[in-house]
């Protein structure tokens, strides 16, 4: 679904308009005032810019919607093209600028180009950055919403910017992950499968521990009654590992949502009801 054309785009619509006109009208004007003249150019050129950026960015949104509005669509095409469209506004306002206090902007990258190398290895890590950012942002990948597990985080994608991605972890703490690490760490979309099964892991020591039975002739009364769990598709426990000192348990259960708030308290009330379930057993 694209917006409405927002106010500000009527605005500047109207103002390049009677800008364009005034260039016309008053052309002896300004051919006779520099400094006013040079940022008409400056105004001329950014208002140009900004409305065909954002024709552009609507044709896309619409297209891209439409071919894909009988499917579950993730939306990073559409982060993506924001992200360009914002980009692209800065470059235009930066230009503009130029052109306003009287600089020839291909004079000036010209004379500039040395320089330009050396920001260029200064803010490469920067730089690699925003490139990653664009690739995960047009990627199918994951999206905004989903559950991954990267190096040691873990948690909700709540957003993808150019520099990093923003991660809800359990502590309900926001975490950046820089999009360079997503190319280079192992990583795991926990929701690229639409579902809502998670699986809680435990120890307990040889000496504490039971069999699986027993856990789940515990576990099934108290699982019935948890109002976030999927009971059409029941659960399972399995004996994941077994050491020397230590048997590791899994359980898989289903939840009736994807949300990271419920899957966090289904977790922490299975680990609870196992602490409770040792007690009484010890």
């Amino acid at each position: 679904m694209t917006k409405p054309i927002s106010i500000s785009f009527i605005v500047r619509i109207i103002l390049l308009i009677a800008l364009t006109a005034s260039f016309v009208q008053f052309e002896t004007f300004y051919m006779q005032r520099e400094v006013i003249r040079n940022m008409a150019y400056g105004l001329n050129t950014f208002l140009t810019a900004s409305v065909l950026i954002s024709i552009g960015h609507f044709i896309l949104v619409k297209l891209y919607n439409s071919r894909n509005e009988q499917q579950v669509v993730r939306g990073n095409f559409v982060l993506g093209i924001t992200r360009v469209a914002t980009v692209g506004n800065v470059f235009f306002i930066i230009v503009s600028l130029m052109i306003a206090v009287g600089i020839n902007p291909k004079d000036f990258i010209t004379s500039m180009t040395i320089v330009a190398m050396a920001i260029a290895v200064i803010f490469r890590e920067y730089i690699t950055n925003m490139i990653s950012g664009l690739i995960i942002m047009f990627s199918d990948q994951f999206s905004v919403g989903d559950r991954i597990k990267i190096g040691e985080y873990q948690g909700k994608i709540v957003d993808i910017t150019l520099a990093n991605l923003v991660v809800r972890d359990e502590d309900d703490d926001a975490v950046m992950i820089p999009n360079n690490l997503v190319f280079t760490a192992t990583l795991v979309n926990k929701t690229s499968q639409k579902s809502n099964k998670i699986v809680v892991k435990f120890e307990l020591p040889i000496d504490r521990s039971f069999a699986v039975a027993e856990l789940e002739q515990y576990l099934s009364p108290l699982f019935q009654k948890n109002p976030n769990l999927d009971h059409s598709q029941g659960f399972t426990i399995k004996v994941a590992d077994m050491t020397k000192d230590y048997i590791k348990y899994k359980v898989e259960v289903s939840t009736i949502s994807s949300s990271n708030k419920i899957h966090q308290q289904v977790q922490s009330n299975i680990l609870n009801e196992i602490l409770q379930f040792t007690r009484m057993q010890g």
